[in-house]
């Protein structure tokens, strides 16, 4: 078993249910839920780390420690993709609800941030796409508060004057909402690492949807979301790119879904 597996059932109390798949709790919450559970977790003012988690993450935090406990310390760790549905329904009796992704998430939450009047802050993406969702944002949402946007340079770790210097400009701005736009799972070790001295709420790590949300990437068709087909979708637009996460990374969760499904029984 791998050694993450031991404290799953500790983690978990008093937090949101999550459901073990591989040793790494996925949160059982529905997309509406989510929101609503932001909406509370912003007038507690307390900081939290959301990670938005797909098949490749989950292979990888069984490889790896650290990564399986961000995974299971988080208050939220959510389903990004209809595959984590069937491998719930496969080792268990208990299937997740529904999956929340990134792609989603963003744009549905950002519409009830500016309702509710939240503060928001862009983190990561390649430059320039986050200042353009701001002026998109803007334009739909006169009066939305985005607070601030950067684009940090592209490095495997950021250097120490460059991770402060980040801290303090969320910091300064203090957000209800930060969205980290650094791919995962490199954005989920940099808000875990970075929450203590976070002055902003919710901290949420949303891969590419920026990309997506400016238009730059298009969506799937809904039909192809609703079957667990967006991530062939993605393949065909960019099948060199997404050729290793697809089909070397993703279906190495089949023999870790077999293993636990035997010690289930």
């Amino acid at each position: 078993m791998n050694p993450g597996q031991n404290t799953f059932q500790e983690q978990q109390q008093g937090r949101i249910p999550k459901i073990n798949i591989g040793g790494t709790g996925i949160s059982d919450i529905t997309l509406h839920e989510t929101m609503d559970l932001f909406d509370q977790w912003i007038a507690e003012k307390k900081p939290r780390q959301i990670c938005v988690t797909p098949v490749n993450c989950v292979v990888w935090a069984y490889q790896n420690n650290r990564l399986q406990k961000i995974y299971n310390d988080s208050d939220l760790t959510l389903c990004d993709g209809v595959p984590l549905i069937w491998a719930s329904s496969f080792i268990g009796k208990q299937k997740l609800r529904g999956r929340v992704t990134g792609l989603d998430l963003l744009p549905q939450y950002m519409e009830r941030a500016y309702q509710k009047k939240y503060t928001v802050f862009f983190l990561g993406s390649a430059p320039g796409v986050a200042a353009q969702y701001k002026e998109q944002l803007e334009a739909k949402y006169p009066g939305i508060e985005v607070v601030g946007v950067y684009s940090p340079p592209y490095a495997a770790q950021f250097s120490a004057e460059e991770n402060q210097k980040m801290v303090e400009m969320i910091n300064a701005a203090a957000p209800d909402i930060l969205w980290v736009s650094l791919t995962a799972p490199k954005q989920d070790y940099w808000i875990a690492q970075n929450l203590p001295q976070l002055k902003s709420v919710l901290n949420i790590g949303i891969g590419g949807a920026l990309d997506v949300a400016v238009g730059k990437f298009n969506r799937a068709p809904v039909w192809m979301q609703k079957n667990g087909l967006e991530w062939l979708y993605r393949f065909i637009k960019e099948p060199r790119r997404l050729f290793r996460r697809y089909f070397v990374e993703a279906p190495a969760i089949l023999p870790i879904l077999l293993k636990q499904k035997f010690a289930n029984k």
